[in-house]
């Protein structure tokens, strides 16, 4: 990957590769869930815990292959004896759940010791290829570094995802070697382990497409377009419509009502929901947010926010964590708004700040209007009542409270509580300095204009 952080935390539609990989675990609902960590241990183990906080993370702390890993981590669970063990990389994230479970379905009708999942390989350089004996059942796993020109040949690929007897795993885990090309314990030795043993050795063929793993973030950005489409396609079927599904990422979280639409170039990610009818986009990006039906969200990025029915939002809108617009409120461009709540029906138009604040309903924010809630020391609250004109470019130093009804004038410097109904003015009289520009900018294009404006009066 050539990166600082470990591959299986890199990210795909916001969730980590290991955490898709966990997420089409869950459902089989295992007795126990270890993950074997190695390099860059602390951010793998914080990506596995967050998603799984009761799995078992097992360090191995010199990388001596696959088999090792295996091993070490069975050494970890005394306890399993008997059952069977579903084994994964961290790396595949398209794999599904529908998948593993025919797989295991298959090892247990065969009642087999060891079952494989492979794949037809478009091109199967770098997989470890599946040589099948005469009799068509798998001989043996040939990785790619000691495969000969024969064997390079099959495209017939291990995925590397198995299901194992445990007692038969801990036997022949117990006689891998190292005399190989890489002087690993291969888990791949195995196979032919139990094959020499007599013992049941199945293979289950699936997708080649949901066994991918990612070695480069080549595979990183194919690996993303692939589960943007599956999710594309079932959106759309559902009845909501992408307008260009290539510039559309959903995340696998989010949900969209049937007769939403989806412009271009939108990333709808975490647990979004949005309510039928709605307008997202162009260029939107939303996470963790809620949209009521048929509000209207264009240009505008927003994170935990709250979006009601019929709001009108954007563009080159800032929706911040805390974010509540009432129903039909408005938040429009260069608006930027946090913690607040906007009540039902009102707007804050354009080129505005709100932070900390409470805006009752049917109230007009003037443009260049400014919440200004830090001292530097602490956040501080304004309330806004019903029905309130705040004029343009005013200033609203918390904490301070502007009662129903009230209007502000325009250029104001709002310091103390405007009671319910009333004017606040806060600013300095204006004073006119008749023919400054004519003495103290004789001569410039300023004072050329104001002659002739005089001459006309004249």
């Amino acid at each position: 990957m050539k990166s600082a952080a470990p591959k299986v935390v890199h990210p795909i539609l916001g969730l980590p590769l290991v955490e898709h990989v966990l997420r089409a675990v869950r459902p089989l609902e295992p007795t126990v869930t270890a993950c074997v960590v190695g390099h860059g241990r602390e951010a793998v183990q914080a990506a596995v815990l967050a998603c799984e906080p009761a799995a078992r993370v097992v360090v191995q702390e010199q990388q001596n292959g696959t088999g090792h890993a295996m091993r070490i981590a069975l050494d970890a669970m005394p306890d399993l004896q008997t059952g069977s063990v579903l084994v994964l990389a961290g790396d595949s994230p398209l794999i599904t759940s529908e998948t593993l479970r025919a797989l295991v379905d298959a090892h247990n009708t065969a009642a087999a010791s060891v079952t494989v999942l492979t794949s037809i390989a478009p091109d199967p350089h770098g997989y470890g290829r599946i040589v099948r004996a005469g009799d068509g059942r798998i001989a043996r796993i040939v990785e790619q570094a000691d495969a000969d020109e024969a064997t390079a040949a099959v495209d017939e690929v291990n995925s590397g995802v198995y299901v194992f007897d445990i007692a038969a795993l801990r036997a022949h885990l117990a006689g891998l070697g190292t005399d190989n090309a890489q002087g690993e314990e291969y888990l791949t030795d195995v196979i032919a382990a139990a094959v020499s043993a007599g013992q049941t050795v199945i293979a289950h063929t699936g997708s080649h497409e949901e066994t991918m793993g990612i070695n480069d973030r080549v595979q990183l950005a194919h690996a993303a377009a692939v589960m943007r489409d599956h999710i594309n396609d079932r959106v759309m079927r559902a009845g909501v419509t992408l307008i260009d599904p290539a510039s559309t990422w959903i995340g696998p979280d989010a949900s969209i009502a049937a007769d939403t639409v989806i412009e271009p170039g939108c990333q709808i990610l975490g647990r979004t929901s949005i309510a039928a009818a709605a307008v997202i986009g162009p260029q939107t990006t939303l996470l963790d947010c809620e949209v009521g039906e048929g509000a209207h969200v264009r240009r505008t990025e927003a994170t935990r926010a709250v979006i009601g029915a019929g709001c009108d939002v954007g563009p080159f809108t800032y929706l911040r964590p805390g974010t509540v617009l009432g129903k039909d409120a408005k938040a429009g461009a260069y608006v930027e708004i946090k913690e607040s709540t906007i009540g039902d029906h009102s707007k804050v138009p354009h080129l505005s700040y709100v932070g900390d604040a409470t805006v009752g309903s049917d109230t007009n924010i003037g443009a260049a209007t400014v919440f200004v809630n830090y001292d530097g020391v602490a956040k501080h609250r304004t309330t806004v009542g019903d029905g309130v004109r705040i004029g343009s470019d005013t200033m609203l130093v918390a904490p301070v409270t502007v009662g129903d009804g009230a209007y502000t004038a325009a250029g104001s410097v709002i310091t103390e509580d405007v009671p319910a109904g009333s004017m606040a003015v806060g600013r300095a009289r204006q004073r006119n300095i008749l023919d400054w520009v004519l003495r103290k900018r004789a001569g410039s294009s300023s004072a050329q204009a104001a002659q002739r404006a005089q001459q006309e009066e004249s």
